[in-house]
């Protein structure tokens, strides 16, 4: 397992972790097993948004006796009522619930302490003037959450949270078909729509929502990497093409800014197909050519840093050195974090031969020759 950091958290989280929305469809002792044997493969973030008591038992059971081995994502504001999953503000419910998590997670910390999930920009103005974040920020003064996070479908509110200064990482739904839709205050239309509508590849508010959070080191982790697992079955996926699991993991990893892909299992054998990402060869990575080739929604020229391009006959990171460019091109001036990144790499774009053999290995006709000479002139190597 590859571990990056989480951010300016600091964190070393596993590249694959471990998204617990489905384990109160089992037996408990079932899902604990499960939880272990993810552990034991080398993840070691899970998420905890649920609210029911049986999956938080779960986890706690899970990482009993080896808590400070995993990282959670704990979510404030994720309350339990009559059975059912509510979202509040209200501290007299998300007090309680927050009190629950921690009993039932058998801890009396949280790694990361999520805002829970803010898509609208009424709700978020609401919750940045409140009690509740208040309530937030004295969990995290007095430690009971180590690091500050948010979730959300929708890149607008993801670009306000990283201005914030103090939110460090953020939870994001990320795959390929969300990519291409503009941001949204409704989640469920993204789930849908797609049949009669022409994209042209990434919507650039994401895009630049993804670069943003690169450049300020915000960290960001994945939910919803699979699409609700629609992009396994041609049929179902907006791009009239099926994906893997390896496949769709690569995306989410090569996006701008992300650390760690959130998966959903409900046995073994799945844990294992996500973790066989490790060890992937880069045919197994391939989801460029499959985009390119798909009878719907192509994203012509734009580089998706999927290292299609390679090998190169100067050894020049070609995918890295486009996410650096973009990131500088994107600004007023080049960012010095960017640029001194940018002059770390063992090969800058200044050796581009111009031979133009990544160009015929590029699915998406990116013009890469051009793009090499655009940021040797920016970053002036």
């Amino acid at each position: 397992m590859r571990y990056r950091t989480l951010g300016k958290t600091g964190l070393k989280v596993s590249e694959i972790g471990f998204g617990g929305e489905w384990l109160e469809r089992h037996e408990e002792a079932e899902s604990v097993a499960l939880l272990r044997y993810a552990h034991e493969r080398g993840i070691n973030i899970v998420d905890c948004w649920m609210p029911d008591p049986k999956s938080r038992d779960i986890i706690g059971k899970a990482m009993a006796g080896c808590r400070d081995s995993w990282f959670v994502q704990g979510h404030i504001g994720s309350t339990y009522q009559a059975g059912q999953y509510v979202r509040s503000r209200e501290l007299a419910l998300v007090k309680p619930a927050f009190e629950d998590l921690l009993r039932r997670l058998q801890t009396d910390y949280v790694d990361l302490g999520m805002i829970h999930y803010i898509d609208s920009l009424e709700e978020w103005n609401r919750v940045m003037d409140s009690r509740y974040l208040d309530y937030v920020r004295a969990l995290h003064r007095d430690g009971v959450i180590r690091h500050i996070g948010l979730s959300t479908h929708n890149p607008v509110i993801g670009k306000l949270a990283v201005e914030t200064g103090f939110i460090e990482m953020i939870l994001f739904s990320i795959n390929p078909a969300f990519d291409m839709r503009p941001a949204t205050e409704d989640l469920d239309s993204m789930f849908g729509g797609y049949e009669n509508a022409a994209y042209a590849g990434i919507d650039p508010v994401r895009a630049a929502f993804y670069r943003l959070c690169e450049e300020k080191n915000v960290g960001l982790t994945v939910m919803k990497g699979f699409f609700g697992g629609r992009l396994f079955d041609a049929e179902q996926s907006p791009f009239g093409v099926a994906f893997t699991p390896v496949q769709l993991i690569h995306y989410a990893l090569t996006r701008p800014g992300v650390t760690s892909i959130l998966c959903g299992y409900d046995t073994k054998a799945q844990v294992d197909a996500a973790v066989a990402y490790e060890t992937a060869t880069a045919d197994e990575k391939d989801y460029a050519s499959l985009l390119a080739a798909a009878p719907l929604h192509a994203y012509s020229g734009q580089c998706t840093y999927c290292g299609h391009c390679k090998p190169c006959p100067v050894d020049i990171d070609i995918a890295m050195v486009n996410k650096l460019y973009d990131l500088a091109a994107a600004q007023p001036a080049v960012p010095q974090s960017v640029r001194e990144h940018y002059r770390a790499l063992e090969v800058t774009a200044s050796a581009c031969l111009g031979c133009r053999g990544c160009e015929a290995r590029c699915p998406f006709g990116v013009p890469v020759a051009d793009r090499m000479a655009k940021a040797a002139a920016l970053f002036g190597c």
